[in-house]
């Protein structure tokens, strides 16, 4: 959906499933028509019906209503804002699920060791496939990643004759550091790190919330990424390499083509629901407004528990700031 100001012939977005994970739009514009999210070009009118639609990214040159944001965030999709084919995250309004059940199921499995270390050892069989984890600490669990990243490394060398000297890393100034590659290396991540926490954030998860890294605000987007990397960024960085593309551009496009072409937004879809809620797992998603109480669990919300609402003693006055546009003249100017 790109290259739009004009209205053209509408046509509707049917249902893939009983959601479409995800619907990227880009120098678009987008608006609401009753239970619809309009999405208007110069090549094309899209209707969009909200409630199916799990993600709504939001990309470069895009413009929304007020009215199309509220219908999105009533019928439960995220919207996030994100960078050209959603190779960077910006910001994120509501998920999909009314409910902090996701949430909540991640933050007691990333408190209790023993099923921290099971999610862990399940992101390490994906990358480790026909092997047994079972039974491996996150010691060895590390030192056999680190093994396995070392030879992708010197696989794709002697692929491509491409020279590897090893991997530099500068934080805060990652593509200025190291060689073409390096530098084409940290671009490409820096991409697959937004699309992964696009889609933990759409899903209603916490991107903070890691099981094998931990004490970032983005752990859960680093464990995610990495089990793609192998896959998709370090060929792509010595292939581009090879082909004398060393721009972050090229790594970010690159990757934009594989991602498409994989319809990988969809694969992280599924691979985030089944290491936080596995095949037989017990998992509600109540959109109850609750109270939590040490004594009986939870109360009702939206219930007012005090004697007396007035604030003035919490030192709570007036200090709201308010920015409001003139009443919008629906008939038109007058002449």
């Amino acid at each position: 959906m790109a290259d739009i100001w004009w209205k053209a012939d509408p046509h509707d977005l049917h249902r893939l499933t009983d959601r479409v994970s995800s619907v990227y739009v880009e120098r678009s514009h987008l608006d609401r028509d009753e239970n619809a999210v309009v999405i208007i070009n110069k090549r094309q009118t899209v209707r969009v019906p909200a409630a199916m639609v799990a993600v709504m990214l939001l990309g470069p040159g895009t413009r929304t209503t007020h009215a199309a944001i509220r219908l999105l965030a009533d019928s439960g999709t995220t919207v996030c804002w994100v960078g050209e084919q959603g190779v960077r995250m910006y910001a994120a309004g509501l998920g999909p699920s009314r409910g902090a059940g996701l949430l909540h199921r991640q933050a007691w499995l990333v408190t209790r060791p023993k099923e921290r270390l099971a999610v862990a050892r399940a992101m390490y069989s994906m990358r480790f496939p026909g092997e047994d984890v079972s039974a491996l600490t996150m010691q060895q669990l590390r030192g056999r990643e680190g093994t396995r990243v070392r030879k992708q490394y010197h696989h794709h060398a002697e692929r491509t004759g491409v020279p590897w000297n090893g991997r530099v890393y500068v934080a805060g100034d990652a593509h200025a550091a190291g060689d073409d590659l390096n530098r084409l290396l940290s671009a490409a991540n820096a991409a697959l790190y937004g699309i992964c926490h696009a889609v933990i954030t759409g899903l209603g998860a916490s991107p903070g919330l890691g099981f094998v890294h931990t004490g970032k605000a983005t752990s859960f987007v680093l464990d995610i990424a990495d089990l793609y990397k192998a896959e998709y960024t370090i060929p792509l960085a010595f292939d581009l390499t090879a082909q004398g593309l060393t721009e972050e551009r090229d790594a970010r496009l690159g990757l934009r083509d594989l991602i498409t072409r994989d319809k990988l937004l969809t694969r992280i879809v599924t691979d985030v629901k089944n290491l936080l809620t596995p095949e037989g797992t017990d998992f509600e998603d109540s959109e109850a407004n609750l109270l939590w109480d040490e004594q009986v669990g939870a109360v009702s919300g939206g219930t007012n528990y005090a004697d007396s609402a007035d604030l003035s003693a919490y030192g709570i006055g007036d200090n709201h700031i308010a920015v409001i546009g003139p009443d919008l003249d629906e008939t038109g100017p007058t002449s």
